[in-house]
């Protein structure tokens, strides 16, 4: 090989080297960011008028350190017909919880109609808890749950619906026909979708995951929103979309609200790409949940036992060891989990 040949070579290798090193520079800069954009500050938080109504001072949601499980509530609001500033009622409420010990991920949504103590605000629906702000939904959440929750992920249809474009849509199988029409809002939410495995876009998954206008109402619909969102999980591990994070961030950003930090994002994201889910459940469940009436007369949904919902809770994040029986052999069956949910809530 002659000294001009080998020249030519290392000329090569060097500028495919800076060509890969500004590619990522210019990847993991654009990424950085619009992390940075996720967190609102000031007049750009969706609660930047929340300060003026709040009646109680809420206390800071406990730190992750990296180790212990982390818990993240994730809100879906319907923010149409609002006047600027004002707060929606959140219309989905999910926790996802993940153990970075066991690499597990699990899911617990929440029925928006759950009557619950609000800290400050007393006897209320959990899904008017953020209206008075974040800190107040996650205390609410991890108080209903019995574990804490550091963090949160606010965003409205249209951050939903940017999403699910942005990942290129989701094939998915939709288990029945869903139609529904309201001329209140002039049609624009209309559902209309057919049985059967096809793609999803951004408009046909809201479809889906709105839908409720059947005999099990919030119950289904919280189910299919729990595998709705382990579908876009899923698609969000794939190698091809993580390689447009950077373009897939930068739809979403202007509807989503979070107090994770930069830092916080990077660990977390790192964590959630080596987990798997390990399960998802409907919250109360319906063992536990009960059929009821406010004072003022309005519907709600209540929880039969506390202490039981939150050690149930517990019994999913950190499964109980089964013990084998000396004498027959046979595993302890008796943890929460191994009982069976029941088809209609308790009366």
């Amino acid at each position: 090989m002659t000294r001009k040949t080998k020249r030519t070579i290392w000329i090569s290798l060097a500028a495919f080297v800076l060509i890969v090193g500004g590619a990522a520079a210019f990847y993991f800069g654009s990424i950085l960011n619009q992390l940075n954009g996720l967190q609102k500050e000031g007049d750009e938080s969706p609660f930047a008028g929340i300060e003026n109504v709040e009646k109680v001072s809420t206390p800071d949601p406990p730190k992750w350190e990296g180790t212990e499980t982390v818990n993240i509530l994730v809100m879906g609001v319907d923010a149409r017909g609002l006047e600027k500033g004002e707060v929606p009622r959140s219309d989905s409420m999910m926790v996802v919880s993940l153990d970075p010990l066991t690499k597990k991920i699990n899911l617990f949504s929440i029925l928006r109609d759950t009557y619950v103590n609000i800290d400050g605000y007393g006897k209320e629906r959990i899904n008017t808890a953020i209206t008075h702000g974040p800190n107040v939904a996650m205390k609410a959440a991890g108080d209903l749950l019995g574990i804490p929750v550091q963090y949160y992920v606010y965003t409205d249809f249209q951050g939903f619906i940017k999403l699910v474009d942005a990942v290129g849509g989701v094939d998915f199988d939709v288990e029945k026909d869903m139609h529904y029409t309201s001329k209140a809002d002039n049609n624009e939410y209309d559902i209309d979708l057919k049985k059967g495995y096809q793609h999803l876009d951004g408009n046909t998954a809201l479809m889906y995951v709105r839908f409720r206008h059947d005999a099990m109402s919030d119950y289904a619909r919280s189910e299919r929103q729990r595998e709705f969102l382990k579908a876009v999980a899923a698609k969000m591990q794939s190698t091809t979309t993580i390689a447009k994070l950077p373009s897939i961030l930068e739809e979403v950003n202007p509807y989503v609200d979070t107090n994770l930090t930069l830092s916080d994002m990077w660990k977390l994201g790192g964590l959630g790409y080596q987990s798997s889910m390990n399960g998802s459940e409907q919250i109360p469940p319906m063992k536990m949940l009960k059929e009821e009436r406010t004072p003022g007369g309005a519907e709600v949904l209540s929880v039969t036992n506390e202490e039981k919902l939150k050690q149930y809770i517990q019994d999913i994040i950190h499964p109980p060891v089964q013990e084998e029986d000396s004498t027959t052999g046979a595993e302890d069956k008796t943890a929460s989990g191994d009982e069976q949910d029941s088809k209609q809530p308790a009366q």
